[in-house]
């Protein structure tokens, strides 16, 4: 059975098309699945032509690879050298690099002439202050231009950028950047979120008391004027660092696979993990997306609704090295209006507009109606992430956003800092699903005994390494944490958690992660299926499902949030459980339905089931730091309290 076909390309003159150009002469690809096989087969002729065509700047010498037969151990260019810092700095002229909103309307920008001399500011600061190659830099700050002059500043002399979003609680950021020693921390005064005002300086002498290593504080002032702190440590401001003309401006090569920055994994399950991600292999895999998969070109304007704490901040950053200016957003996306991303969009002419599933879920389940409000004719391709877009919502797209554009759904993660599954300009868009795996990624499905299988639902494995995957862990001898948490299931092959289907039209469904699937009486489905169900209905806004153990079996508990003017009647309940029999199976109709006010969720929105599983099956909960709304898990803990 194909899914509805919602969009096909009117025009094939695009960096994907173009990039099979310059091969012809060399190699000849009837179609996308003959490149996609010669990319993950020929690795070293790939990897090297992406590095030309994409224009990377720096020394290309020797093998492109080496130990591939083991996943762990294979390493991409390691006779190469870059900077990032210089890949994202090459344009030095007076248009505008940096285009930033705040949710009250608060507008600034920055041009490539501006950027490169605060970065270069900002590094001599950093220099001054003896921090050397691979010494740590930390910030806790909001989407805004400094955070990005911070991290480039960091990645042009070699040390290691780590971040969190100012709304991450004291103890989320000792948890994290007390495992990794940093020696300077970056904040905000404040920043605002849903018309408040938020203070952001009150965490720092808890944090301080908890990680000693750091020497320097530098206070960034939101609104640009002088900070007004009442502040108990030392510190210097953003703007004193600007006022000399001393600047570094050398761009020293480093190693490839020298580490750019720690991400951590959402540690919804432990203290979280320290990924650390090479500078050569972030740049050459984001460059390899946003310019031939996402059709990004010099001059284009790309945004993306993300905080600096969740890794498609580092996604778009990597724009810059493509000459594309970045739009950025801080804030409620909600503020003043729902529709007001797309105002933004308008105003901007972006080419590139990127947000997560759950802000286009509520818009649909909100109703809100873009393209009879907004022109946005500029507007080549939206992009949608952090959890699965099913059926409806890529149908409100193409019906309330824009009939002509690209939607393309992707999906990978923090882990690979990049994409697994992701689209493609001159494929077409079938009602949801993913378009295609990337190039140069080997992708697959397996089944639970470690066989390939098409059109049936397994989890997604890559076969074979990739440049962006992580250096290492941090602290983490002989690899074991990164052995465990990507090696456990099958031998030498990457195994990324997410429960997928590959399609007839060569395309994937993700059907959420496989680790919090509902395997009634047997039979597995993944959690997006039976929110795709319950979430057409009119009187639930959005719902979250896990299993319960029992003596000798499990049941489904179902717990929904519900639009206004609804309550949790006999009758709704006999509704949501008639209408998962009739459109899933009679196994997983939830055994129990409890209504709540709010679904936990991390930082970048994802939905957290396996915390909420734990709680259902009297399991102690860790590192609840992690959730944007932690309080809600009093709710559930209640629930399970009443549980007979």
């Amino acid at each position: 059975m194909h899914n509805l076909k919602l969009w096909s390309s009117s025009n094939n003159i695009n960096n994907i098309n173009r990039f099979k150009e310059t091969l012809k002469n060399k190699f000849k690809f009837e179609s996308y699945t003959d490149l996609h096989k010669w990319s993950v087969k020929k690795k070293g002729e790939f990897w090297r032509e992406i590095w030309k065509f994409t224009k990377i700047i720096g020394d290309l010498k020797g093998s492109i690879f080496t130990h591939n037969n083991d996943f762990v151990k294979c390493n991409f260019f390691e006779d190469s050298k870059l900077n990032y810092s210089e890949n994202c700095l090459s344009k030095n002229d007076d248009t505008d690099a940096i285009i930033f909103y705040s949710e009250n309307n608060f507008k600034r920008s920055i041009s490539w002439k501006k950027l490169r001399e605060d970065v270069f500011k900002i590094s001599h600061f950093f220099k001054l202050n003896n921090i050397n190659k691979n010494d740590r830099i930390v910030a806790v700050l909001p989407n805004i231009p400094e955070t990005v002059i911070s991290f480039l500043a960091t990645a042009q002399i070699g040390a290691i950028w780590s971040s969190c979003s100012s709304d991450f609680g004291e103890k989320a950021i000792i948890d994290r950047f007390k495992q990794i020693e940093p020696k300077i921390l970056i904040v905000t005064d404040y920043y605002y979120y849903n018309n408040k005002k938020i203070n952001t300086t009150n965490v720092i002498p808890k944090i301080l008391e908890n990680i000693t290593t750091i020497k320097k504080i530098i206070v960034i002032p939101y609104e640009r004027e002088k900070a007004n702190l009442n502040a108990k440590f030392d510190y210097i401001e953003w703007n004193e660092i600007l006022e000399s003309n001393e600047k570094y401006e050398i761009f020293e090569k480093y190693k490839f696979n020298h580490p750019l920055y720690i991400l951590y994994s959402s540690g919804t399950t432990g203290i979280p993990k320290c990924i650390v991600h090479g500078a050569g292999g972030s740049l050459i895999q984001h460059k390899k997306e946003h310019q031939l998969h996402c059709n990004i070109n010099e001059n284009d304007k790309v945004f993306y609704f993300t905080t600096c704490g969740w890794m498609m901040w580092n996604w778009l950053i990597s724009s810059l090295a493509s000459k594309a200016s970045i739009v950025l957003f801080d804030g409620s996306p909600f503020i003043p209006n729902y529709d007001n991303l797309f105002k933004i969009a308008q105003e901007e002419k972006i080419n590139f507009f990127g947000t997560g599933a759950k802000y286009i879920d509520t818009l649909k389940n909100k109703k809100i109606n873009i393209k009879d409000n907004f022109i946005l004719s500029d507007l080549k391709t939206i992009s949608s992430t952090g959890s699965p877009l099913v059926n409806e919502s890529f149908e409100y797209v193409y019906n309330f956003i824009k009939s002509d554009v690209h939607l393309a759904s992707i999906s990978g993660g923090t882990d690979i800092v990049s994409c697994f599954v992701l689209g493609h300009p001159s494929l077409d868009v079938f009602s949801g699903e993913i378009q295609c795996a990337g190039l140069g990624m080997d992708v697959d499905v397996f089944d639970e005994e470690g066989n390939s299988i098409n059109n049936e639902k397994g989890e997604l494995v890559c076969k074979s390494s990739f440049p962006s995957k992580p250096l290492y862990f941090w602290n983490d001898k002989d690899f074991k944490k990164y052995k465990e948490t990507y090696f456990a299931n099958f031998n030498n092959v990457w195994c990324h958690g997410d429960y997928c289907k590959k399609t007839i039209n060569n395309g994937f469904i993700i059907y959420g992660r496989s680790d919090a699937t509902l395997n009634s009486a047997g039979i597995r489905i993944g959690t997006a299926e039976l929110y795709r169900v319950i979430e057409n209905m009119s009187e639930i806004f959005e719902g979250l499902a896990v299993e319960r153990q029992l003596s000798n079996d499990t049941e489904v508990i179902l717990f929904v949030v519900l639009n206004k003017n609804n309550d949790l009647e006999e009758i709704l309940i006999n509704k949501i459980k008639n209408n998962i029999k009739n459109s899933l199976s009679p196994k997983h109709v939830p055994s129990k339905i409890f209504s709540v006010s709010e679904i936990p969720k991390t930082r970048s929105g994802k939905i957290v089931e396996l915390m909420i599983k734990k709680i259902i099956n009297g399991e102690k909960v860790s590192n609840i730091e992690s959730l944007i709304n932690p309080d809600c898990l009093k709710e559930y803990q209640e629930i399970y309290n009443s549980i007979d």
